[in-house]
């Protein structure tokens, strides 16, 4: 072993990983440990990553995806919500909101690559994006509902805007998953593709879209933004929900249940 690969030793790999490949940019969730759960620091990072793609000129697609073959993205960090009270519960989901927001209308063609769990602020972030092609094992769902929370970063808003008012109405208040064959069956999945090969059919599509004309992709992705009407009542009222629900007994009791893996009692208090 090298000095220098012994001086590596140790140095943990960033929580968000971005490569370039000609057009095509590849945005990892580095965290498999914790099945890459987005925690403030992770999501600090991803922006940083979105906004440095947003201005590079060369990269005109993008694919977002998790780190290992058991999840895309988790949840949110479980820890730092349990903290939350209903100011900085209003504003942990204004600024997951936010960023969401922007992965949706940048000027590049997005595509999420689900190799597993998109559960929770997986699934809204890979709701944010144009494209989802999903690896056969993939599995959907916003749980929140188990934990005496509502979905905080859009889930309320995307999930009714893809699969109708009753379907998404169903799964929000069930917190039931989804396999990728059911999501591509309610409209929340355009490709579902053999187990491990979601990333490579993500690219070789980000590929195909990156070799047509960069300002007619710019443009459809204004004018379809543009079909969805006004989103922001929508986001404030969500976001204003998720807060006050951050006071209550039942969000205590809820995420306690599931640290202790147990049923929760709810008391609608």
């Amino acid at each position: 072993m090298s000095e220098q690969e012994n001086n590596l030793e140790g140095i943990p790999e960033p929580e968000v990983l971005v490569e370039i490949d000609g057009h095509v940019a590849q945005i990892t969730i580095n965290r498999p440990e914790v099945l890459n759960a987005l925690s403030r620091q992770t999501l600090d990072l991803l922006e940083e990553a979105i906004d440095e793609l947003t201005t590079d000129d060369n990269v005109r697609a993008v694919v977002i995806t998790g780190a290992g073959e058991k999840a895309f993205v988790a949840g949110a960090d479980i820890a730092e919500i349990q903290e939350l009270d209903s100011e900085s519960g209003r504003q942990f989901s204004e600024r997951g909101q936010a960023l969401l927001r922007k992965i949706e209308i940048m000027p590049k063609a997005t595509i999420a690559a689900v190799n597993g769990f998109a559960l929770g602020g997986g699934c809204e972030l890979a709701m944010a994006c144009d494209i989802r092609v999903a690896a056969e094992n993939a599995r959907f769902g916003q749980p929140e509902i188990n934990l005496g929370i509502i979905p905080g970063y859009g889930g309320t808003q995307r999930f009714t805007r893809l699969m109708g008012y009753g379907k998404a109405a169903e799964l929000l208040m069930t917190g039931n998953m989804m396999n990728a064959a059911k999501a591509a069956e309610l409209g929340l999945v355009e490709r579902v593709v053999p187990e491990g090969s979601a990333v490579k059919e993500a690219t070789d599509l980000a590929r195909l879209i990156a070799a047509k004309a960069p300002l007619s992709i710019a443009a459809i992705k204004r004018a379809m933004d543009a079909s969805q009407g006004d989103h922001a009542p929508g986001y404030v009222a969500e976001a204003a929900e998720f807060a006050a629900i951050m006071d209550t007994e039942d969000k205590a009791e809820g995420i306690q249940a599931f640290m202790e893996k147990r049923a929760a009692t709810w008391k609608g208090e």
